[in-house]
């Protein structure tokens, strides 16, 4: 039995959630849309396989990948009986857009929009995405798709993206301010109005003691996760 490795990168763009995804370079299903994936090699350890491939196939590094989960079917592959454990990475687009190579066609799909992916490719993205719905609900994991400064509509867009739904501006805002997670700062973000967005930033001490409070941002959530 062959061992392999996928990645399953989100990423935030400031409006949407995105997934990235390559063409397959070789057959079966070459030139189909597919998550970064490779065999685990005899002196590699499963996080450094993951990170190995997806520095090869992308050009991003250094990014923080997690375990998800092993899929074993028989016949998840045509070609021979491989098993294969996807790791999921948050990163902020802007943040790693310049590493990104152009060798395997790499490129950001809307998450509720993107194409038909080879294997069960589709099944590990449902998967990571059923966990990172569970994982926002509790812990405030999402900032880990922001730039260090954001502003209160974006951080509303990403909550909206991930959890596709639609949310109130002003209680969303109430919500998120009184939970003293965040630091006001003395700029402001134009790029989408002439009045401007107040800028702010994750206050990391206060985020250690009160993470917990995120639970109550999103309203009787679907955070089933399995």
């Amino acid at each position: 039995m062959l061992v392999a490795v996928d990645c399953i990168i989100f990423g935030f763009d400031g409006t949407h959630l995105k997934l990235l995804l390559i063409q397959r370079a070789f057959q079966p299903e070459a030139g189909n849309w597919s998550l970064m994936g490779g065999f685990v090699q005899p002196d590699e350890t499963l996080p450094k396989a993951a990170a190995r491939v997806l520095k090869k196939l992308t050009g991003i590094a250094d990014v923080y990948l997690e375990e998800l989960s092993a899929f074993s079917h028989p016949e998840r592959d045509p070609i021979e009986r491989t098993l294969s454990v996807p790791f999921t990475a948050l990163v902020d687009i802007q943040q790693y857009e310049t590493q990104i190579t152009d060798d395997y066609h790499a490129g950001w799909f809307d998450i509720n929009k993107y194409p038909k992916l080879i294997f069960d490719h589709r099944e590990m993205v449902e998967k990571a995405k059923a966990r990172l719905r569970y994982k926002a609900a509790f812990h405030p994991v999402l900032f880990e798709l922001l730039p260090a400064k954001f502003t209160i509509p974006q951080l509303l867009n990403l909550y909206e993206e991930v959890y596709d739904i639609s949310m109130d501006k002003r209680n969303f805002s109430r919500k998120i301010l009184s939970m003293d997670l965040l630091e006001k700062l003395n700029e402001k973000d134009k790029g989408n109005s002439k009045k401007g967005a107040w800028l702010y930033r994750l206050n990391k001490k206060k985020y250690k003691a009160n993470f917990h409070k995120v639970a109550s941002i999103i309203p009787n959530p679907d955070i089933h996760y399995s």
